[in-house]
């Protein structure tokens, strides 16, 4: 496809987004799908919310379902999962070539979320989580806070100074309580360490540096 552009399609009328409705985007904020869908539950007086995404979407509208029920208890979750058809036109660049049309599979998925019992009879349907599992909002925004003055060193090796991360930053408005309650999900469980091994953790740490130099 070296020799085609992709056409970029002609926005046509989304169809209309109900009010309890939050379509949740690759490139958006989870933070801000987090409060603007736990309003809807707790200030606006809906007893629904419906988290929809597609895509590279899909991923971070499961995270952010799931941080809501660990936010808000008794909440009932229904997941639909599906596809939509999405077709590409392609101009040639160069004389003598037809235009060429692909389609492309997405996946979609649609979560809602229930202060109100769901249909159990469906296959997507979920209880409530166990009371100890929720962990209610904050009356008010976490404080910031900052490291002592001199405490963040510049160093030249790994592991050292100021990373370039683009991760939650714990001091920052409500990132820390949702950096919490992501490590309450726990999705990826650690890994089981060998129960005899000799090798101390510094040469471990020396040797991916060396390989890593080598690249």
């Amino acid at each position: 496809m070296d020799r085609y552009v992709r056409v970029e399609q002609a926005k046509t009328e989304q169809s209309s987004i109900i009010d309890n409705e939050v379509r949740i985007m690759a490139a958006g904020q989870v933070r801000n799908y987090i409060t603007y869908a736990t309003s809807l539950l707790t200030e606006k007086g809906h007893e629904a919310v419906t988290l929809k995404g597609m895509g590279r979407a899909i991923n971070k509208t499961v995270t952010i379902a799931e941080i809501i029920k660990r936010r808000i208890p008794n909440l009932h979750q229904l997941t639909e999962i599906g596809s939509v058809n999405i077709t590409d036109t392609w101009e040639p660049l160069e004389e003598g070539l037809n235009t060429l049309e692909t389609t492309r599979h997405v996946s979609v998925i649609s979560i809602t979320l229930s202060t109100v019992e769901l249909d159990t009879s469906k296959p997507g349907y979920q209880q409530p989580l166990p009371e100890e599992q929720v962990k209610p909002l904050q009356e008010g925004p976490p404080r910031r806070t900052r490291a002592p003055v001199g405490s963040q060193l510049r160093g030249r090796g790994r592991g050292q100074g100021m990373g370039r991360g683009r991760g939650l930053d714990p001091g920052a408005s409500g990132s820390a309580d949702i950096a919490a309650h992501l490590s309450d999900i726990n999705l990826n469980p650690p890994m089981p360490q060998p129960a005899n091994t000799e090798t101390p953790a510094y040469s471990l740490a020396t040797d991916f540096v060396g390989s890593s130099s080598q690249h």
